[in-house]
């Protein structure tokens, strides 16, 4: 194994075992529960916009399964809270095109904005392993879509 796949694992694993942004909130503007039915990981997933419904204020999430899921979870909900929907949404295609291409190499631009999300990147190169890691991103896209779609609602 070298040296940066070792770092990408301790990263890996110290993430899961932080679970950064555990918890729940008040009053979400929206919610997802999502399970992997391949091997049982599941999160509930909720969001709160800021006042102007751009942003992304808080995430909260609960959850339980393997390792990759929820250290995804957690530096995704590190990663994004307080960005932008529009950065977020932009954030997510990246990691998810590293998920879909099977282990091969990213840019140099890709990885910076990735930032520690970019450890998952030998991750894609086990297709079994790529729902655990999106896991938690699905279910925030999940989450902001109801919360925008209400936010829109509010304002009418």
């Amino acid at each position: 194994m070298s040296g940066l796949d070792q770092l990408y694992q301790q990263i890996i694993l110290d993430a899961a075992r932080e679970r950064y942004g555990e918890g729940s909130l008040e009053n979400p503007d929206g919610e997802s529960f999502q399970v992997n039915p391949t091997c049982g990981d599941q999160v509930k997933m909720q969001v709160q916009l800021s006042e102007d419904g751009s942003r992304i204020s808080h995430i909260a999430w609960e959850g339980h399964g393997c390792s990759i899921s929820q250290a995804s979870i957690s530096i995704m909900t590190e990663m994004l809270e307080g960005l932008e929907i529009a950065e977020v949404e932009k954030i997510y295609n990246v990691f998810r095109e590293m998920m879909d291409n099977r282990g091969h190499d990213i840019s140099a631009a890709d990885s910076e904005l990735l930032d520690a999300a970019a450890a998952f990147q030998g991750v894609s190169k086990f297709p079994a392993r790529i729902k655990c890691a999106l896991l938690g991103w699905m279910a925030l896209l999940d989450a902001t879509t109801q919360a925008t779609a209400q936010e829109g609602k509010n304002h009418e």
